[in-house]
Formats: structure tokens, sequence, C-alpha cells
């Protein structure tokens, strides 16, 4: 289930943390339409939602999805604790930071962080 709340003005879709694991595209497609049928600009899908294999880089999950987000101009935020996945991986911390600092694909401790930077957005 999926709720969508306004955030600083921003239509953001929030993801239930139970529901159908997101292991790939077909998962993240009906989510990109879902936001685009309520008119979200910005879809949060707390992080136990995700297949470990999208903590592993080299399986390209991740890419894929962040790919298929850009491609629909939505934003992703990923929200939970994903600290067993970053201790595992360099690679991974190093793909969390350079996202954190673009305007596409955050990875945030909760939904505070992402009023903070919603509310920061030019």
């Amino acid at each position: 289930m999926s709720i969508l709340e306004k955030i600083h003005d921003v239509p953001v879709l929030m993801c239930a943390a139970e529901g159908e694991p997101i292991r790939g595209e077909r998962e993240v497609l009906d989510l990109i339409g879902n936001a685009g049928c309520q008119g979200a600009e910005w879809v949060v899908v707390p992080a136990e939602r995700f297949d470990d294999a999208f903590f592993r880089l080299r399986t390209r999950v991740a890419g894929d999805i962040v790919q298929k987000f850009v491609q629909y101009r939505l934003g992703m935020a990923v929200i939970g604790d994903i600290s067993r996945h970053t201790e595992a991986s360099s690679a991974l911390r190093d793909f969390v930071r350079e996202c954190n600092r673009g305007r596409q694909t955050w990875f945030l401790a909760d939904v505070e962080e992402l009023r903070e930077r919603l509310a920061d957005r030019p």
C-alpha cells in the first residue's frame, strides 16, 4: 500500500514497509506507474522492501532501478538503516555517497531527513 503525501508542496508517494519485495524492473515499473498515476514527484521506499541483491552492486539491480527512476524523472528516497550493507561494501558506501550528493536518488535515515532535503530544494 502506498499513500500520496505532500512534503513542502512536493507530492511524495510513501510506500509501506510491508509489501512485495522489490527485486528488479517489474516491481519498479509498477511503483513508477503508481507514482505517475497519483502525480508524485518522489517515491519513498523503505530499505527493507529491497531484495538483498539491490545492495550488492555487482548484480546491477541498484543501477537498473536508479536508471528507471531517472528515465521517468522521478526522485527516489531509500529510507532506513542500510549500515549492514554499507559496512560490508566500500563500493556501496561510495555509491550511496554519490547518490546523496545528487538531486535524484537519496539514501536517508528517516522521513524527517527527507523533509529537510526537500525543504532545501531549489
